[in-house]
């Protein structure tokens, strides 16, 4: 009887590490967390301009 996971999906480690470390360099880890920061940025803006505090607009003169 094992107790270690079942199947591939229940697996959080990629090459031994844990996935959701953060780590710094050019890992696995790394880019799995600048992308997560990344989305936070871009909803971050999204509500910001929804917000009416828009740079952009006001720079480029849209709308």
């Amino acid at each position: 009887m094992t107790t270690g996971p079942q199947n591939d999906l229940e697996r959080t480690e990629i090459n031994g590490r844990d996935r959701n470390a953060f780590l710094f360099g050019f890992t696995p880890q790394a880019e799995i967390w600048n992308g997560r920061l990344a989305m936070i940025g871009f909803v971050a803006y999204l509500l910001w301009d929804y917000a009416g505090y828009s740079v952009l607009r006001q720079v480029l003169g849209i709308i």
